[in-house]
């Protein structure tokens, strides 16, 4: 055998050794990252509890039809990890506002969760013209006496939008007399959802075929609310420290004109963008009064964070300061030592 071959046979040996030990050493890596990933994600028993209420009224889970619809929300909302995660964190800042609301209206608290479906509790636009916290459509929010202007917009104000949402809800059970019935009624509206029940024969929501948003929607309410009472048995393990804190505000009333909203921030010591984010039902930088609004002794208020952050431009704005004055201070020394040699 040539010298050459025995060359080549030796190379070829070399790497295929080589590539066995990175293959090894590929599949350890990947054993080592799956068993690092959160075994409370990857190894959740979803099971439908045995019994479970919604507003008090007990979901007929020994229909397997409804069971069935109950467990597939459930895989839904557990497995869109990232989404249910921030609905669990923002919960923290806004559930205690809206539970107090529904206590002082006696509407159920369970109905919390009907905010949750329509917007994970944050302020979005819908493509059907539906705004807020509960989603509320123009004709409907002004119905409800929510005020909507080219200034203000209160479907995105938190308190106001939820005591609108109990004024409908309230109404709503008048009519059907069932809290189930009321949510779904939210969704599909109460003529739908009588048309519904008439022309089925039915009076439970559970035994009505309807269009499939309205069909899914008390299951999904009922997800929420399984998953969110018990986050842990769903591998969502959130520290309180870590979820969106309630926020302490000082309320300023407004009863005039405001030119420039963005003056006012910086009155109270922070950025236009934070009174904002704390008051987004306020849809321009000015809030205008008029003689009957001054007669009828109109009043907005305004929420003042407590501690508010200092605006990042005040930031930079000082530390561009102390960086000129420490160039001036470079430049006054070097003019000095230029004057000492002049003498010299």
């Amino acid at each position: 055998m040539s010298n050459r071959l025995k060359t080549g046979l030796i190379l070829l040996t070399i790497a295929f050794l080589l590539g066995c030990i990175l293959v090894q050493m590929f599949t350890q890596t990947l054993k080592s990252e799956i068993t690092t990933l959160p075994d409370g994600y990857h190894n959740v028993l979803i099971r439908v509890p045995t019994t479970f209420e919604f507003c008090g009224e007990q979901v007929p889970l020994y229909d397997e039809e409804v069971k069935e619809s109950f467990d597939k929300e459930l895989y839904i909302n557990v497995f869109r990890h990232s989404s249910t995660s921030l609905i669990i964190k923002r919960s923290e800042k806004f559930f205690p506002i809206i539970e107090q609301i529904l206590r002082e209206e006696e509407v159920p608290e369970d109905m919390k969760y009907i905010a949750v479906i329509e917007s994970g509790l944050e302020n979005v636009r819908s493509f059907a013209g539906a705004d807020g916290y509960w989603q509320f459509m123009e004709e409907t929010a002004k119905e409800f006496d929510l005020e909507i202007s080219k200034e203000v917009d209160e479907r995105f104000h938190i308190e106001k939008s939820t005591r609108a949402a109990c004024k409908y809800l309230k109404r709503s059970y008048k009519k059907f007399g069932n809290w189930t019935l009321v949510a779904a009624s939210y969704n599909r509206g109460m003529g739908g959802m009588n048309a519904a029940l008439r022309n089925q024969n039915a009076i439970s929501y559970y035994d009505v075929a309807l269009n499939n948003e309205t069909a899914r929607y008390i299951y999904r309410a009922l997800a929420f609310k399984e998953i969110m009472q018990h986050p842990e048995k769903y591998g969502f393990v959130i520290p309180k420290e870590l979820r969106y804190p309630p926020v302490k505000y000082r309320k300023i009333p407004l009863d005039t004109t405001i030119n420039d909203i963005s003056a006012l921030a910086v009155k109270y010591g922070m950025s236009y963008k934070t009174l904002k984010y704390h008051n987004p039902w306020l849809l321009m930088n000015k809030l205008t009064f008029d003689k009957k609004d001054i007669k009828n002794k109109k009043e907005y208020i305004l929420l003042v964070p407590q501690n508010p952050p200092m605006p990042h431009s005040n930031v930079l704005a000082q530390e561009s300061l102390q960086m000129q004055k420490m160039l001036d201070s470079i430049l006054h020394e070097e003019d000095t030592v230029i004057d000492i040699q002049d003498v010299k």
